[in-house]
């Protein structure tokens, strides 16, 4: 079989694996309104959901790393699928008791599979071709994982947040009891998709085994010179420091974005009803601009330009989020899956050219920068939290305190995208510290 072929079939087949960790991640929008529900969160502990997924990227990203260099990537890739697979069936157990920890080890120990498919796929795809076309492989690559994203949000909110507005009046004025059985039966709609979810990964788990997907090593790469001395580790390249802060802001705004959108729209008054949908607005803004990243990257704009627009985008959606009111202001927070498409797949690239044999500990750290998932959100929570409060207290109705809240809070996006932003123009040129100087 012609390299070029085999090359096609394990764009297939790493495509395939986004498209699963696509539709796994993205129902965390969904997710935490249910969860902020049957567990009676406020939205700071809501969006611990996040946080559970997003955190294990520390926690597993250099083990994940080091055991993909024992097993290699495809038995990796399975190991994967399979702790997934574990992770969805703790939910179950999750439902019975209606324990939030509980729910939050079953996403953690997702997270823990995800971050090995991660590991393995990410580096693996930018280094399956030339570096210059890295970006359009890895946009590919997201198209599969926003659809799949999509069309998760839309299962699992049409599931899990389906009566959610009924339950909630309902529980006004319903006695303990009363309380307690509305709640557990809402806690037991998790219970079959779940189950269909643990059974499917697991199933593909066994199946990647026999996948062909040709070997590559990425130690295999030349090793970078300095001057006449070669670069000894991975604090010698601060190009690679800000493309790993970078990144680390940018998953935060993403997973904004994405995951506090249905809630946003609860917030402004929406039915969850009608607000399930928003996910979805986000996500196939992203699968939108993937599609024409695919096209335009490298042969009409390069992965830097792409990246500086990107992130001036982020900036001004943002601002438009804070000055502009319901639907509207729903609408640029979907606007930002616009902003976030071609982020991850051009810092990606950028960051890992000229590492030479610190190919694979640049990969992994930057993977462990995906836990800016796990903090930006939550930080939104919290401000969210503190502002609605504030509001309260100086006399404003509940309502109409949650929604100026909620809306207010977004301006955390702004340094975000600004980090991008300078990632794009300045970071990714100090191949050494000198050149900062």
């Amino acid at each position: 079989m012609a390299q070029s072929n085999k090359n096609t079939i394990a764009i297939l087949i790493i495509a395939g694996l986004f498209f699963i960790f696509g539709f796994v991640t993205w129902i965390n929008g969904a997710l935490i309104p249910f969860m902020k529900t049957i567990n009676e969160l406020t939205d700071a502990q809501s969006y611990l959901v996040a946080s559970a997924s997003y955190i294990s990227f520390v926690v597993m990203a250099l083990p994940a790393s080091y055991l993909l260099n024992k097993i290699g990537y495809k038995r990796g890739m399975s190991l994967g699928l399979i702790i997934m697979a574990m992770g969805a069936l703790v939910f179950i157990p999750a439902a019975e008791a209606r324990t939030y920890w509980v729910f939050l080890t079953g996403i953690f120990i997702q997270g823990i599979g995800m971050t090995l498919l991660q590991t393995a796929s990410n580096p693996y795809i930018t280094i399956l071709g030339p570096i210059e076309s890295g970006a359009k492989r890895i946009a590919i690559m997201g198209i599969a994982n926003k659809t799949a994203g999509a069309l998760g949000s839309l299962i699992f909110g049409a599931i899990l947040l389906s009566g959610i507005d009924e339950v909630k009046e309902q529980l006004v004025s319903a006695t303990l009891k009363e309380k307690e059985v509305l709640l557990d039966t809402m806690a037991n709609s998790v219970f079959v998709p779940y189950l269909v979810m643990a059974i499917v990964l697991f199933i593909l788990g066994i199946l990647i085994r026999k996948a062909p997907l040709p070997h590559v090593e990425v130690d295999e790469l030349e090793e970078v010179e300095t001057g006449e001395t070669a670069k000894t580790n991975v604090f010698q390249f601060p190009h690679l420091w800000f493309g790993i802060l970078a990144l680390f802001v940018y998953v935060g705004a993403e997973v904004i974005a994405g995951d506090t959108i249905i809630s946003y729209g609860i917030s402004l008054g929406f039915s969850s009803a009608d607000a399930k949908f928003f996910t979805t607005f986000t996500l196939m803004a992203m699968v939108a601009t993937y599609t024409l990243g695919v096209f335009l990257i490298p042969k009409y704009i390069d992965q830097r330009t792409a990246l500086i627009t990107s992130s001036f985008l982020g900036i001004v959606f943002s601002l438009s989020i804070l000055f502009t009111q319901g639907f509207t202001s729903v609408l640029f927070v979907a606007a930002l899956g616009i902003a976030n498409a071609l982020v991850w797949p051009a810092i990606w690239p950028l960051t890992l050219d000229g590492l030479g044999k610190f190919t694979k500990t640049g990969s992994a750290l930057l993977v462990m920068a995906i836990s800016g998932g796990a903090i930006v959100p939550p930080l939104y929570g919290k401000i969210v939290d503190a502002k609605k409060c504030d509001l309260i207290n100086r006399g404003l109705q509940n309502t109409d305190a949650i929604s100026l809240a909620a809306t207010s809070s977004y301006w955390i996006l702004i340094p975000c995208y600004s980090i991008v932003l300078f990632f794009a123009i300045k970071g990714y040129k100090y191949k050494s510290w000198k050149g900062i100087q």
